[in-house]
């Protein structure tokens, strides 16, 4: 069993406490959150200890899972590393790309198992159709949320669109060449609407679009490469695959057809709706978590992973914060 503890017992952090205690694996030693009063209504809800520091906490743990405001990601980050503790931090990994590189640094050479919170690759929609994700060439992808004064301590970027980027960096095999952005603050003092545009040197070109003043929530993303388009709903964990191959002889009067002449090959147009399983993605990624360290096997979000979707995310921000 692991001995686990959490910093930060907020509104994610309350979600943390309850799915840790849950799965058997995890021993949940207690928790540190700076609000006294906030500290009193956790141990009471969830009958578990509050330590007075972090430190304190950190010592008696094997473990620690770091749910706090992001701009205090990289102080308890940095003290879990340094006393040779297992970490789990929530996305962003840091506020800034500088920090997120002083924590790679400390974990090399070290045993640990590090897992960064991006919590769409446990989506069932994403882990579904990850395989036939093959040299995407266009993403398009949309991610749009009401208001929620939660998360407006950082850029529409860091908050939302960060989870698009570590997608299309996950399934994009290539390295950047360049990046076009522009956005802008309505409500809040950080940008509230982003787009972004990603050029690969493979050719492929994605397309990003975050908001967290919409109407109405929205997190889709449109994939097209040879011969097939794939769409995925993250909101709904839905998945459709659409494949185009060669037409094969067939009776079927509801084959879809498409001659595309001058003697070439007919194609066929083939739907796919690849099963999901409704799951908990976060109870999934702490679980995960807890067989990195068990098994002894690398963590499915690293840290190296988290920080390039941060330096990604944090160039998409400075071009639309130069506007």
């Amino acid at each position: 069993m692991i001995k686990i503890g959490v910093i930060g017992a907020g509104h994610l952090g309350k979600i943390h406490i309850r799915l840790l205690k849950e799965i058997k694996e995890f021993e949940v030693v207690g928790f540190y959150d700076s609000n006294d009063e906030n500290s009193k209504k956790i141990t009471t809800e969830f009958g578990i200890s509050s330590f007075g520091s972090a430190k304190e906490l950190i010592d008696k743990c094997d473990a620690i899972d770091v749910v706090t405001p992001t701009k205090f990601h990289f102080e308890y980050a940095k003290m879990a590393i340094e006393k040779g503790k297992h970490l789990f931090v929530e996305k962003p990994i840091t506020a800034t790309t500088e920090q997120a590189q002083a924590l790679v640094r400390l974990t090399k050479g070290k045993n640990l198992k590090v897992q960064i919170g991006h919590v769409e690759r446990f989506n069932p929609a994403f882990t579904a159709i990850q395989k036939d994700c093959n040299n995407p060439m266009f993403i398009e992808a949309h991610r749009l949320a009401e208001f929620n004064p939660r998360g407006t301590d950082v850029p529409v970027v860091h908050d939302l669109m960060i989870h698009d980027i570590d997608i299309i960096l996950k399934i994009v095999d290539s390295k950047i060449k360049s990046i076009h952005a522009s956005g802008v603050s309505i409500i809040s003092d950080t940008p509230d609407i982003a787009n972004a545009r990603i050029e690969f040197e493979n050719g492929c070109v994605a397309n990003l679009t975050a908001s967290r003043i919409s109407f109405k929530s929205m997190r889709k993303t449109r994939i097209f490469q040879k011969d097939a388009y794939i769409s995925i709903d993250f909101l709904e964990k839905k998945a459709e695959l659409i494949r185009m191959k060669d037409a094969q002889i067939t009776d079927d009067p509801f084959a879809l057809i498409i001659d595309p002449g001058e003697g070439k090959t007919k194609k066929q147009i083939e739907f796919e709706s690849p099963k999901t399983t409704d799951n908990n993605a976060i109870k999934d990624e702490l679980t995960s978590f807890y067989h990195a360290i068990a098994n002894n096997t690398d963590t499915i979000v690293t840290i190296e992973d988290a920080y390039k979707a941060l330096y990604v995310a944090q160039q998409i921000s400075e071009q639309v914060e130069k506007q």
